[in-house]
């Protein structure tokens, strides 16, 4: 397997030329540059000019791309001219709240998509079976922002069960107890604000696959040998019925990476997502390619993890 997964890997390389080229090329024809923010009414245009000159905005689009790719391989991404530090820097203090955000989301998804599927696929046509179909219908229509900020209402405002912004409380040392239960307790609301509606494809999945599944011989044999209704179902029923999601945690992985945008600013949450809609808004062109490109390889590598996990849940299947 480390084989298949080694040759993957080199497959990808073109992959993330071709994704890089094609993020340069569409910073190339966005409006303006990356000075283009620095400009007031009071500056001189020579003095812009300088400095695109300087920066080498003026060479041949290739001669660009290839200053641009050289120094990401180095972790250069150049300098935010909104947040005055250089890119790298910025996303190394960002990253950190976008990734335990994405688990804890992650998390929240599959305890209260698998119960529920397993349910529903064991129950289906029940009442109960139909009350998720339809949470799930509902679910699939609400916008996230608009969930994000009934839930802020609610839980934040009229209750004051969460608080509705930041990562920790003011005045904790980093470090002890309370400091990582209050990063946690901030985490918990935009957390289930995108878990409950990212829950919708993976209880249908796993309501599907119970339900094909009761009908499998190896389901009946199983009864007709007197194994308990519950084994049948923990053991042989839910354990087949999980392969499809399974094949597909990657692409949850990236996107919940995705998505997080939308969740990190209507919390105020200070993370890539919100780096990177406040970028867009101030033509941040250093900060807006690193961030593409950044989840451009994210995607990529959760296409490679889904295939590895497939391959370890299910001996049967080999990456190609």
């Amino acid at each position: 397997m480390w084989k298949t997964i080694l040759r993957r890997i080199l497959v990808m390389i073109p992959q993330i030329l071709i994704l890089s080229l094609l993020v340069f090329l569409m910073a190339q024809i966005m409006p303006g540059d990356p000075f283009t923010g620095l400009i007031t009414p009071d500056m001189d245009p020579a003095t812009i000019e300088k400095l695109r000159e300087a920066a080498g905005l003026n060479n041949p689009w290739y001669v660009q791309y290839w200053d641009w790719i050289t120094n990401a391989i180095q972790g250069d991404f150049g300098k935010s001219y909104t947040y005055k530090i250089p890119v790298a820097e910025l996303i190394g203090q960002r990253v950190g709240n976008t990734i335990w955000l994405s688990i804890v989301s992650l998390i929240f998804t599959y305890l209260i998509a698998l119960p529920l599927g397993m349910y529903a696929g064991r129950r289906n046509g029940s009442w109960g079976d139909k009350a998720i179909s339809f949470y799930n219908y509902v679910s699939f229509a609400i916008p996230t922002f608009v969930f994000a900020l009934l839930l802020i209402w609610i839980f934040g405002f009229t209750l004051g069960w969460f608080p509705t912004r930041g990562t920790v409380g003011s005045g904790l040392e980093k470090g002890t107890l309370e400091y990582i239960w209050s990063r946690f307790y901030h985490l918990i609301l935009p957390a289930l604000s995108y878990a409950l509606l990212a829950t919708t494809s993976t209880i249908q999945y796993l309501r599907t696959g119970v339900i094909d599944a009761k009908q499998e011989d190896y389901v009946k044999t199983a009864r007709a040998k007197g194994v308990p209704e519950k084994v049948v179902y923990n053991k042989h029923i839910f354990r087949n019925s999980i392969l499809p999601i399974a094949s597909f945690l990657g692409y949850d992985i990236t996107g919940l990476i995705g998505g997080s945008i939308f969740i990190e600013r209507i919390f105020s949450f200070p993370g890539m997502g919100r780096v990177f809609i406040d970028s867009l808004g101030a033509r941040d062109y250093s900060v807006i390619t690193a961030l593409i490109l950044l989840f451009g390889l994210t995607a990529l590598f959760g296409t490679l993890l889904s295939d590895i996990i497939m391959s370890i849940v299910d001996p049967r299947i080999r990456i190609e």
